[in-house]
């Protein structure tokens, strides 16, 4: 009986360290499935980077050494999943979150983490009102679009001599708020807006609109959504004859997969996007981070990734600063750090906007993605 006692008293304590062993949960919303899957996986990868990376790290808050796990929720780019993945994330009682994606998910998503005291850092909504609500839990650590929109528009302007552009968007909080800076700087660039045409975000055929853009003798295109839409947008405007329109969009076009979605690379030849922070050759730990996505995710990198994967560690280096993973004690720390990550260096104004973000121009030469400035 007593050796039992000796072997249980011995099993108990080697359990200890385990069981000491706090774990703290990093959720991450994003759309996994449906036309923009391609965007949410890559954005999911970079926080399993993350969350690997502080796992072999070993660290400790509040002198307890802490185990991450991911929490992660599909909200298909759905407001109304976007909003039910965020109540999803409250009642899971994780201590933050990484998301969303689109505008449209985050602002109405932004609401129900305040509600719960989740601090929730975007690595891509550039929606500028999603900051207007004054919500101390809510942060983007990417440029908005009124730095994507007006730099497109003086762009054009400046450098391209447009006179005449038409812009389309897809109705989305994205779209719509990113096709509307730009048309008030074009205009007041000198630039024509000669017609404005709406799809949706489901959209395949744009035939009719293409039509009447073709008619207005545009000189080029402008088109707040995503690549889905882009790319077959633009294989219909080759077939229309109007190859030689420019095409203008932001982020939500600037990926690799819009060369495939258009079906060549002489389709998307005069594509100019817009992105914010800067190219990834020039962030300062962005190409041994890229060599270490690609090894593990091969042919998975699109855009935002490296900015899911730092705000994840601004998340936890706030809560490490704070010596707790609670929400409400290491809010404070995050409103107010800096933090040097992948993409640059991170801290936020008081409103939760990037501080000083930087922006980026692409072109797509023999149909691979490349920086401008």
């Amino acid at each position: 009986m007593f050796k039992h006692s000796l072997i249980a008293v011995a099993a108990a304590a080697a359990a200890l360290p385990a069981l000491a062993q706090e774990v703290v949960k990093i959720g991450h919303v994003a759309p996994i499935t449906g036309p923009q899957g391609h965007y949410g996986k890559d954005n999911e990868n970079g926080v399993r980077m993350a969350i690997d990376d502080l796992n072999a790290k070993g660290i400790t808050i509040g002198g307890k050494k802490v185990k991450f796990e991911l929490a992660a929720e599909d909200d298909a780019a759905d407001p109304r999943q976007g909003t039910a993945a965020a109540q999803k994330m409250c009642d899971q009682k994780v201590n933050g979150v990484v998301g969303h994606l689109n505008s449209g998910t985050t602002i109405p998503a932004s609401r129900v983490y305040n509600d719960c005291g989740i601090p929730h850092i975007t690595p891509a909504a550039t929606n500028p009102k999603l900051t207007q609500n004054g919500y101390k839990t809510t942060f983007r650590i990417i440029a908005n679009d009124n730095a994507l929109g007006a730099g497109l528009a003086i762009y054009a302007a400046n450098v391209l001599k447009v006179r005449k552009v038409a812009v389309i968007d897809d109705r989305t909080a994205y779209g719509q708020g990113l096709a509307e800076v730009f048309k008030k700087t074009a205009l007041g660039k000198g630039i024509q807006v000669v017609r404005e045409e709406f799809t949706s975000d489901k959209s395949v055929d744009f035939s009719a609109v293409l039509t009447s853009v073709k008619s207005s003798g545009a000189e080029a295109v402008f088109f707040g959504g995503m690549d889905p839409q882009a790319g077959p947008m633009l294989r219909q405007m080759t077939q229309l004859g109007m190859a030689g329109v420019k095409y203008l969009g932001g982020d939500g076009i600037c990926t690799n997969k819009i060369v495939e979605l258009a079906g060549s690379a002489a389709v998307v030849a005069n594509v100019v996007c817009a992105e914010g922070g800067t190219s990834i050759e020039k962030m300062p730990g962005g190409k041994a981070w890229k060599e270490r996505y690609d090894k593990r995710f091969p042919g998975q990198f699109q855009v935002y990734s490296p900015y899911a994967y730092d705000a994840a560690m601004v998340l936890v280096e706030a809560m490490a600063l704070a010596g707790s993973a609670k929400p409400k004690d290491y809010l404070p720390q995050l409103q107010a750090m800096q933090h040097k990550g992948v993409t640059g260096t991170i801290a936020f104004e008081s409103n939760g906007e990037l501080r000083s973000p930087d922006m980026t121009l692409y072109s797509f030469k023999d149909g691979k993605k490349t920086p401008m400035n």
